[in-house]
C-alpha cells in the first residue's frame, strides 16, 4: 500500500508511504488518499486528520515519472491528491519532515494547520518543469502569505526553509528534525478534546468567510453558528463546567 492509515483516540493518521520516491504521488496514491479523506468526512468517530509523510520526507509533488506514463494525480472534484480541492468537514493538519515539493507544498496549503520541522524545505518547483502550480499554488499562497513574497515563490520555483515560512506566518510551529508528527498529534487531540459541533462550524466559518462582503458576514456566520447554541453539546459544555468534569461530546 503506498499510504498507510491509523485512527488513535479520534485522530486519523494519513501517511504517504512511497519513500522510496520521496512520497511522490501517482494515481493509485491518490486514489486511495482521497478514500481516506472522504472516510474522515463520514466517520463520527473521526474529530482530526493529521497528513505526513514516511522516510524523512512529506511530500514531493506529482510522481514525474507517472505523469510521462499518463497517469493523472489530479480527481474529479477533489483536486491533486485527493486533497487540494476537498471538502473536509474536519480540522487537517500536515505533519512535514523533509521536502514538500511542488504538490506536496500545494497539499500543505490546503491543511488548516501546518508543523514542520527545522529542517524542512518548502517549493513550488514547477516552473523548473515546465509547469505551473495550479493544484492550489497560484490561488492559496498570495492569500497566505505576502503577495511579492509568493510571488518570488512561484515564478524561480526557489526551494525555501521552513524559518522563512514560519516568518511569514504559513507555518504554526517549527520543531526539531523528526518530531513533527509528535507535535502535530498533540494539537490534533487539543482539537479532538472539544466539541465536534463547535469545531465543524467554527473550520467552516474560517473557510468560507474569505469571500464574504463585510456587510453580510455576521449575518452568514450568525446563519451558520446559530444552531450550535441550541445545540445538545452547548448544553453539554456548560452543564460539564458547572459540574467540575470532562464533557461527554454527541456531535449534536
Amino acid at each position: 500500500m503506498a499510504v498507510k492509515y491509523d485512527l488513535d483516540e479520534g485522530v486519523a493518521i494519513i501517511t504517504i508511504d512511497r519513500p522510496e520516491a520521496r512520497n511522490a504521488i501517482d494515481r493509485p496514491t491518490a486514489l486511495a488518499i482521497s478514500e481516506l479523506i472522504q472516510r474522515v468526512n463520514s466517520d463520527r468517530d473521526i474529530r482530526v486528520a493529521v497528513l505526513t509523510g514516511s522516510g524523512g520526507h512529506f511530500c514531493a509533488g506529482m510522481d514525474l515519472k507517472a505523469f510521462l506514463r499518463g497517469e493523472v494525480m489530479r480527481l474529479p472534484d477533489v483536486g491533486f491528491a485527493g486533497v487540494t480541492q476537498a471538502r473536509i468537514s474536519k480540522p487537517l493538519i500536515a505533519a512535514i519532515e523533509g521536502y514538500a515539493l511542488a504538490g506536496g507544498f500545494e497539499m500543505a496549503l490546503a491543511c488548516d494547520l501546518v508543523i514542520a520541522a527545522e529542517d524542512a524545505q518548502f517549493g513550488l518547483t514547477e516552473v523548473r518543469r515546465g509547469l505551473v502550480a495550479n493544484a492550489g499554488g497560484l490561488v492559496r499562497l498570495p492569500r497566505q502569505l505576502p503577495a511579492k513574497i509568493a510571488s518570488e515563490l512561484v515564478l524561480t520555483g526557489d526551494i525555501v526553509p521552513a524559518s522563512l515560512l514560519a516568518h511569514h506566518g504559513l507555518i504554526n510551529r517549527v520543531v526539531p528534525s523528526g518530531e513533527a508528527l509528535t507535535v502535530a498529534l498533540g494539537c490534533a487531540r487539543k482539537i479532538a478534546a472539544n466539541g465536534p459541533l463547535a469545531v465543524a462550524v467554527s473550520k467552516q466559518v474560517l473557510s468560507e468567510s474569505q469571500d464574504w462582503p463585510s456587510t453580510e458576514m455576521f449575518e452568514r456566520q450568525y446563519q451558520l453558528t446559530a444552531p450550535v447554541f441550541k445545540s445538545a453539546d452547548a448544553r453539554e459544555g456548560a452543564s460539564a463546567f458547572a459540574e467540575k468534569r470532562a464533557p461527554v461530546w454527541r456531535g449534536e
